[in-house]
């Protein structure tokens, strides 16, 4: 007999403003605690060093969390120049120490570089998994793994403040970039080395800054018994950039038992978000070679 569930059945999105010095999992196991949910997951780990938005998915949102994975993200970065360290950033070992003598003409032609499309190293402190085992702890133990250069995208580079040492920037970015490495590596192009000393993600996707929600506003609300759901964004808000295909009652009962159903005027191999006609989220699907609307993800109705 399978294992109940303990925890509350509910679905959604929360845009957790992540405090600095946990980490992405420790925050999530906090937040479900707060919700008392009986499923919860994040999409995109940050560092402890960092802070910023971190999407939460309850409950039948993490059948979709996939697509904020692989969404763009905004981040405001502070860079340290003159010193290196191991990790890239400032919880590492300081591997090179350097005098800054870079002027702003100097910083500018080399943030050019960084602009547009390229290819990065992901670094050895990142979360990617090599059998099993995340980088970062392979990397604590000093064992060093060939990575392979991934591309990456950087759509806006805007620099915020150089003053002395330091340095601030504005990135908007594909998924998998990793701003450690263009920090360290703006350091190389300056000659002088440098690592993050602030990292702040400002941005997933669409999703407004303005509706991030800390952990002490969770945990007051939660202390005079309001309710957390009211923060919450619809599960389907990862998808809204899909187009959208509406059914009928008799197609709806086909769609919800898995069954591929004919939908006009759609294209081979798009993702579609479907809603019955009276606007309840369905899931996605993909428009098959005999140009069906098939199933991929179903959300599955919550008992009452």
């Amino acid at each position: 007999m399978a294992r109940r569930r303990k925890g509350r059945n509910i679905s959604g999105i929360l845009l957790l403003d992540k405090p600095q010095g946990i980490s992405s999992n420790k925050a999530l196991q906090q937040v479900k605690h707060l919700y008392f949910a009986a499923k919860a997951g994040h999409t995109g780990a940050l560092d402890p060093l960092a802070t910023g938005m971190l999407p939460i998915c309850f409950g039948e949102a993490t059948k979709f969390s996939q697509f904020l994975l692989n969404s763009d993200k905004g981040y405001r970065v502070v860079g340290k120049l003159g010193i290196r360290t191991d990790s890239c950033d400032s919880t590492g070992e300081v591997t090179e120490t350097l005098p800054v003598k870079v002027s702003k003409r100097q910083l500018l032609k080399a943030l050019e570089k960084f602009r547009g499309d390229t290819t990065q190293v992901p670094s050895m402190y990142s979360a990617l998994k090599h059998n099993g085992q995340p980088l970062y702890k392979l990397a604590r133990q000093g064992i060093e793994i060939e990575r392979e250069a991934r591309d990456i995208s950087v759509f806006r580079l805007d620099l915020i403040r150089f003053e002395d040492d330091e340095v601030e920037l504005e990135i908007e970015c594909s998924k998998g970039t990793y701003i450690r490495n263009i920090i360290d590596d703006l350091g190389q192009e300056l000659g002088c080395g440098a690592h993050v000393s602030m990292l702040r993600r400002i941005g997933v996707a669409d999703y407004p800054v303005d509706e991030m929600v800390t952990l002490e506003q969770l945990e007051a609300d939660r202390a005079e018994d309001k309710s957390l759901d009211d923060y919450l964004i619809p599960m389907d808000s990862p998808v809204m950039h899909l187009e959208e295909a509406i059914l009928d009652d008799q197609s709806t009962h086909y769609f919800k038992h898995g069954q591929a159903i004919i939908y006009p005027d759609l294209e081979t191999g798009d993702y579609i978000r479907v809603y019955d006609e009276q606007d309840n989220f369905l899931g996605i699907a993909e428009v098959d070679e005999e140009n069906m609307l098939a199933p991929k993800r179903l959300v599955v109705s919550e008992l009452p």
